[in-house]
């Protein structure tokens, strides 16, 4: 069998395979004596069917098959072999060939790499965003971290974050007490729920006492399970119960913030943390930290666009690519695949791209990679309920937990290429700090969107 390379243009070659009768007689001749031992004929047990039959009528499909297997494990190895960067799969010039003949000489089209200079260098400046951490910003994370370790209790004034207690009443459309009307002795509301201001307005401000007017189905855009839990009725029965009610205050429950204590400082921080100056520190490195996430995403965007343009547009071979895509994508059909293609094109550039930046540095994930990634999203996860402090071992318990589930691992997999591949890149071009408020920062994808429109 010979097997030659031929170059077509930059991303397009030729693969020329020739192939003769006695690179494959000796396998059909063994495939056709398989068939003979385990398949019967009319008149003929298995093993004893005459080999002239099984060739008449065996022969032509196992050597077809046989030729196609061979040309295409020689194919593969050749390009392994000669590390032909080939995007897509080969594409058969002469798709159907004459199987009685003896020898073939088959040709494949196949779509290579482009080649470029990455541009991934100290002369490439990528700026790298650093937010400021404002008084503001503290006393919100401050304010989140009193409320989830207060304490609820009777108050006299309802504010925003009250439970109401008291006696629902319907009313008629004059304002009427509804004779007959619904009457719950024991309601309950939360106006920070309520999904209309001007019903969560009526409340505020109001005392043990005093009557306030609203209007239930207002309060939740007329949810129907909503209405039934808040009316003691029927979700069938809402549809009826849809004008004003009263609402008589009995009971005010408020939140009451956590007072900054010591006991305070230890359940948000840990052992670390005794002070309202080192408290208020620890709340400054933590957002910190939770805003590095942000300038670390902006910053891949910027990279992005920064190596794009440095390497400017790179050809792609198209017609390969095309007949690869609807091969991978029923939806991709020889009448749509041109304007698809358009649509895709700029992802296949760029993981093109992206590939040749890890090659050049030389990128490997390894299973510490994997855990360390894995730790910080179960960190992640545990800070979204305010538990920052919990121990080493119960994270790494909960990052093998992570890493046991396939697509799980597959995520963390990709986000662990990801990092070491941008922060490769920040070590290998000249990098330009800027530091910015997070008003200036979040212009930053304001003018990219209105830019995009």
């Amino acid at each position: 069998m010979k097997i030659d390379y031929a170059k077509i243009d930059d991303v397009n070659g030729e693969i020329t395979v020739i192939l003769e009768e006695k690179d494959y007689a000796d396998k059909v001749k063994k495939e056709l004596k398989n068939i003979a031992k385990t398949h019967a004929e009319p008149g003929f047990r298995p093993g004893h069917v005459p080999a002239g039959l099984i060739e008449k009528k065996y022969g032509a499909s196992v050597k077809y098959d046989v030729i196609n297997k061979e040309v295409g494990n020689a194919l593969f190895e050749y390009i392994k072999e000669n590390k032909l960067h080939v995007l897509g799969n080969p594409l058969p010039e002469n798709k159907d060939f004459n199987v009685n003949d003896a020898d073939f000489t088959l040709k494949f089209k196949v779509g290579v790499a482009p080649e470029f200079d990455t541009h991934v260098n100290k002369d490439l400046h990528i700026p790298f965003y650093t937010i400021k951490v404002s008084e503001d910003m503290i006393d919100r994370q401050d304010e989140q971290y009193s409320r989830r370790l207060g304490k609820q209790e009777p108050g006299d004034t309802v504010d925003a974050s009250a439970v109401v207690k008291g006696v629902i009443t319907e009313l008629n459309e004059d304002g009427t007490v509804k004779e007959g009307g619904i009457v719950v002795e024991n309601g309950i509301v939360s106006p920070q729920y309520f999904k209309d201001d001007a019903q969560k307005e009526a409340f505020m401000g109001k005392h043990v006492g005093d009557v306030v007017k609203f209007n239930p189905a207002a309060t939740c855009d007329a949810n129907p399970t909503e209405m039934a839990s808040m009316l003691n009725v029927d979700k069938d029965d809402v549809e009826n119960h849809k004008g004003d009610f009263n609402f008589e205050i009995k009971e005010i429950i408020v939140l009451k913030p956590a007072e900054h204590n010591e006991e305070f400082y230890k359940n948000v921080f840990g052992d670390s943390v005794k002070t309202e100056e080192e408290y208020r520190e620890a709340l400054k490195k933590q957002i910190q930290d939770q805003l590095k996430n942000d300038s670390n995403f902006r910053f891949t965007i910027d990279a992005k666009n920064a190596i794009k343009n440095a390497i400017g547009d790179i050809q792609l071979p198209d017609e390969v690519l095309k007949e690869f895509l609807k091969g991978q994508n029923e939806h991709l059909t020889d009448e749509n695949i041109d304007e698809e293609y358009v649509k895709i094109l700029p992802d296949l550039k760029w993981e093109l791209e992206k590939e040749a930046v890890a090659e050049q540095l030389d990128i490997n994930v390894s299973e510490e990679d994997l855990k360390d990634v894995a730790r910080m999203l179960a960190r992640q996860q545990f800070a979204q309920y305010g538990m920052t402090n919990i121990p080493d071992e119960s994270i790494d318990k909960y990052a093998d937990d992570i890493l046991k589930d396939r697509n799980a691992h597959n995520q963390v997999y990709n986000q662990a290429t990801d990092m070491k591949l941008y922060n490769g890149i920040r070590a290998s071009v000249s990098v330009d700090e800027k530091e910015v408020d997070v008003e200036e920062f979040n212009d930053l994808f304001r003018k990219e969107m209105e830019a995009a429109k």
